[in-house]
């Protein structure tokens, strides 16, 4: 990376002599010369992006710096104020639950993967042992506190109400068999809460964060097939026509990227292109 830089630093240079000594004053480099800053989740979305990095993005011309959070709410604001060209972390329902809370103006781009919930547990290796009672962690946010609880329903662990369109929330529980007690917890931090509960609700990239194998490991998860929850890359409106993210996004379907994703996680990460 830093010798393509190197090289690329070097050529502006010299372009900018050459416009001067033929009276074109200072020269400035275009976007498509300059490094796409990416902001991404560490699993699995910066590992993806670093093996584009280091197999893909050279040959396709595009140079990639990959700023990695772990949470959910400062990739979008490092990419509203401009911090960030993009970010590849987050799903199309949860995109439009910020847009309308904080007002950002972006555009998703396409399906790339999906990272199925699961249900996990340190005390138990089936939910038909769950005591009446029972606790459980799930996410806070309003989009993966929705999915959690509609996990648990398919599971037969609560009934919610009919909310129509509108994304359920633990206020729509009408009734558990279990009288299942819910906590919500900021979504990065609910594998650290297994210990204190029963079971928990946790993202796929967090559950693999934490060493488990969602494919072995959980008690239930949801189904990939038709599942709304594809993660994607996510740029300012108007900048997807910008060639460095045109060509990152071409990257990011490419057949290399699908074998790479169906090779590292085991079915823990599923492509969705």
């Amino acid at each position: 990376m830093r010798s393509r830089r190197l090289a690329l630093t070097l050529s502006a240079l010299t372009a900018t002599a050459v416009l001067a000594a033929c009276g074109g004053g200072d020269a400035e480099l275009s976007a498509a010369d300059e490094p796409l800053s990416v902001g991404a989740s560490p699993v699995p979305h910066a590992e993806i992006l670093r093996f584009i990095d280091e197999n893909l993005a050279e040959d396709a011309g595009l140079d990639l710096d990959i700023v990695e959070f772990t949470d959910y709410v400062q990739p979008n604001v490092a990419l509203d104020d401009g911090s960030l060209d993009a970010n590849f972390f987050q799903t199309v329902p949860y995109l439009e639950e910020q847009e309308a809370t904080a007002g950002y103006d972006f555009t998703a781009l396409e399906p790339v993967h999906v990272e199925p919930l699961g249900i996990y547990s340190d005390s138990l290796t089936d939910l038909a042992d769950l005591p009446d009672g029972a606790t459980v962690a799930i996410p806070n946010d309003p989009t993966n506190a929705a999915r959690a609880l509609r996990l648990l329903e398919a599971n037969d662990l609560v009934v919610l109400a009919d909310t129509g369109d509108a994304a359920p929330t633990s206020l729509d529980v009408e009734s558990s068999p279990v009288d299942l007690q819910i906590s919500e917890v900021e979504a990065a931090q609910v594998p650290r809460s297994l210990a204190d509960v029963d079971i928990a609700v946790i993202n796929g990239n967090y559950a693999i964060d934490a060493d488990l194998t969602p494919a072995e490991d959980a008690l239930a998860l949801e189904e990939a097939e038709g599942n709304p929850n594809a993660n994607l890359l996510v740029v300012r409106a108007g900048d997807e026509g910008d060639e460095r993210i045109q060509t990152l996004e071409e990257l990011l379907h490419s057949d290399e990227v699908r074998q790479f994703i169906e090779d590292t996680y085991d079915g823990a990460v599923i492509p969705a292109f």
